[in-house]
């Protein structure tokens, strides 16, 4: 069983998006996604929203996120949601490792 943690991201003028341009250009993200058990970081911006963005990071259990807050990426993390004057909303699910039902797999279209 997977955790996938929903961030909501949210500032003023444009930070949110400025906040995750930086954590691709600097490699943070790149060094996060080598993190190990970590298998999705990637970041979305909600049509309705432009002052959000949500990332969508996926955990393959409680020991790789707990390893994940004790990496020096936190460090950079948190100095950039300070320097973008961020605000965070965040959303946490356990994955079912079968994946999607059968009952549901004839609505999606491949």
């Amino acid at each position: 069983m997977s955790i996938v943690v929903n961030i909501y991201y949210t500032g003023t003028d444009g930070n949110a998006r400025k906040f995750a341009e930086e954590m691709e250009r600097s490699g943070t993200v790149a060094e996060i996604r080598k993190e190990e058990g970590n298998l999705r970081y990637e970041y979305f911006i909600p049509k309705a929203d432009p002052e959000t963005v949500l990332l969508i990071a996926c955990w393959k259990d409680q020991q790789a996120i707990d390893r994940h807050h004790s990496s020096p990426m936190m460090d950079k993390i948190a100095e950039l949601r300070v320097k973008y004057n961020l605000h965070m909303r965040v959303e946490r699910y356990m994955s079912d490792e079968d994946g999607i039902p059968e009952t549901d797999k004839h609505f999606i279209k491949k």
